[in-house]
């Protein structure tokens, strides 16, 4: 089922997502969202994260072949992560590329940073890591 709304932008940019929407998806007060805008669509895109996630900002390099990100996705869905975000891009074709990506690790077998860091490190194709937690407002 899909709802539809029409709320107006305010002065300062924001907007009230409506009651209705609040309920149907139990978007609470405090909670992360995260919004992906789609400039060729012209479309914006926010998905409700529980309050209890736990999110981290993972940036990191790899070698650019045809693989590299799955060898990483996948070793990172065993421990469980949760991933909310990926974004990568080719810095030299055949070489590096830049991944970032937020994950949800309040599922994961993963309980802190070090640990991240390690499985990371321990991937082949992984160089670089740069871990940060995403602050809650």
């Amino acid at each position: 089922m899909k709802l539809k709304e029409i709320t107006k932008v305010d002065s300062k940019g924001r907007i009230t997502i409506p009651l209705v929407i609040r309920e149907a998806l139990d978007v609470r007060e405090g909670m992360n969202v995260v919004i992906i805008a789609d400039v060729e669509k012209k479309e914006i895109v926010l998905t409700p994260l529980p309050k209890e996630s736990k999110l981290l900002e993972v940036t990191f390099e790899i070698v650019d072949r045809p693989g590299s990100l799955a060898e990483v996705t996948s070793e990172l869905a065993k421990t469980g992560v949760d991933l909310v975000l990926t974004k990568c891009t080719t810095i030299k074709r055949g070489e590096v590329a830049e991944c970032s990506i937020v994950i949800d690790v309040s599922k994961s077998i993963i309980v802190n940073t070090k640990e991240l860091e390690e499985l990371l490190a321990k991937i082949e194709v992984v160089k670089l890591v740069k871990i940060r937690e995403v602050m809650r407002k």
